[in-house]
């Protein structure tokens, strides 16, 4: 499902107007791979992403997301960053805010491929093989990384 319709209902009242969102990432591992998927609107890799509905727990949302976009289980295991992403503008002109909460998963089963269109390709790629991955992506993983590292909390200024 590309775009929530609590998002839709909202645009309808809102039109383009700038709209906070509360967003996840899982950043998900399988032995020495992580997950990646070639999004099909604007063809950049990244990691399994989307917006959490009202009243759903961040956790849960990116497990939801990895099923519904990537076709695989996962398990949320900690918190790896929370912050708050430039404004993006979509190409039918909508404006976002999103404040990323970002997951560090462990794969449960499942192998991944486009379950709902929003990924054109997905699959494992090893931590030297990511050189089509924006640094935004790239420091996502390696804030994902470690088992047990505390999360980091973007600003605190």
């Amino acid at each position: 499902m590309a775009t929530p319709p609590f998002v839709v209902s909202i645009r309808e009242k809102i039109g383009h107007a700038p709209l906070p969102l509360v967003g996840v990432t899982a950043v998900v591992f399988k032995d020495e791979k992580v997950l990646l998927g070639k999004r099909a609107d604007n063809g950049s890799w990244q990691c399994v992403s989307g917006i959490v509905d009202p009243g759903e727990e961040p956790a849960d949302a990116a497990v939801r997301e990895c099923l519904e976009e990537a076709g695989v289980v996962v398990k949320a295991t900690r918190l790896a960053i929370l912050q708050q992403t430039p404004r993006v503008t979509y190409a039918n002109g909508d404006q976002a805010d999103y404040l990323d909460i970002v997951f560090r998963c462990d794969w449960v089963s499942g192998a991944p491929h486009p379950a709902d269109g929003e990924l054109t390709e997905v699959g494992w790629y090893g931590l030297g093989e990511l050189v089509d991955v924006d640094r935004f992506h790239l420091r996502k993983i390696a804030l994902a990384l470690p088992h047990d590292d505390p999360a980091v909390f973007a600003g605190g200024r």
